[in-house]
């Protein structure tokens, strides 16, 4: 008798394992999906991702500042400068894009003459760090 329930209990143990983890491991494909990828893919959720669009005037640029979580910048039209700090100036037109990780103090803008569009991706939530104004002298790359 105590192997028949121990039997039974195995059985129904793993049905619901096997019911509960499969939508895990297989992820649903809609005709849609096949029509335009190879192989399995799945959207992921995007919640805690910010996508913000600005406008730069030729000069305009952020302050030092920080995210928890990091920042991906694309430019769109124009033209960006941007600075890690320790790292030198960086400038970028469009369709390039560059990746700031979490927690490191960073400024963007627009180059001395010409402005920027570009967009902006934070990840996972957080507030930005704000720190001090950057200076005409960093901005041109003159401080050292």
């Amino acid at each position: 008798m105590r192997r028949i329930v121990l039997f039974c209990s195995l059985v129904l143990l793993l049905a619901f394992s096997v019911a509960w983890t499969r939508p895990a491991q297989q992820p649903a494909t809609s005709a849609a999906d096949e029509a335009h990828f190879t192989g399995k893919t799945v959207t992921i959720d995007s919640t805690g991702v910010g996508v913000t669009r600005r406008r730069f005037e030729a000069g305009a640029r952020t302050a030092w500042h920080s995210h928890p979580r990091g920042q991906l910048l694309l430019v769109e039209e124009g033209r960006a400068r941007m600075q890690k700090q320790g790292q030198p100036i960086k400038e970028m037109g469009p369709g390039e894009s560059d990746f700031t990780g979490p927690n490191i103090v960073h400024w963007h803008g627009a180059a001395p003459t010409e402005p920027l569009v570009h967009v902006a991706v934070g990840f996972g939530g957080g507030e930005t760090k704000w720190l001090e104004k950057v200076t005409d002298e960093q901005y041109l790359g003159k401080a050292k």
